[in-house]
């Protein structure tokens, strides 16, 4: 099996579980950041022959989810950022894809040519030259990773104890 289709089955293997994380790596560590000291949940929520949607939960905010998928060339990371009432933010659908095989343990995303776009309309300058990872230890542990020029985090997730699945993340309708 191709690294790319490895990893994509390793993860897939993960769905419909949830699991605690905690922040490894945090460098340098910024004033007023979102994650500090609150409870970080991934959820493994929907997956499909060709996309894995994984909502990553902060505390009480339910607005990120992480969605992977296959590509004709490799795969691709997107973060799916959601208001309160499901509305898209405005800083969402930013990531990009995979430029080499990877491993089956470990994928990098460079930011791809719209997110760098967003990034400078959203005055991110500083993120046009992010680089997600995610990396996956079966039964051990997933790593969701972002770095760039002086600013790296680092969030491991434990796979060796699942725990019961959070409510929704806010890109769900809500049922009635």
């Amino acid at each position: 099996m191709a690294p790319q289709d490895a990893f994509f089955h390793h993860v897939a293997g993960l769905c419909g579980q949830a699991f605690a994380g905690r922040i490894a790596v945090d460098r340098p560590p910024t004033q007023g950041d979102p994650l500090a000291g609150k409870a970080l949940i991934m959820h493994v929520r929907e997956c499909s022959r060709d996309t894995i949607r994984i909502p990553f939960y902060v505390g009480s905010d339910r607005s990120r989810t992480w969605v992977l998928t296959r590509t004709a060339s490799g795969l691709r990371l997107k973060h799916d950022h959601r208001l309160q009432d499901g509305t898209e933010g405005a800083l969402s659908q930013y990531g990009g894809d995979t430029v080499d095989v990877g491993t089956s343990e470990r994928q990098e995303f460079p930011a791809d040519a719209a997110s760098k776009a967003l990034f400078q309309r959203e005055d991110r300058a500083s993120s046009v030259s992010n680089v997600w990872a995610m990396e996956i230890e079966p039964h051990e542990r997933f790593v969701y990773e972002l770095t760039r020029p002086g600013r790296e985090v680092r969030i491991e997730f434990d796979l060796e104890h699942p725990i019961p699945a959070p409510p929704p993340p806010w890109s769900v309708a809500p049922k009635k």
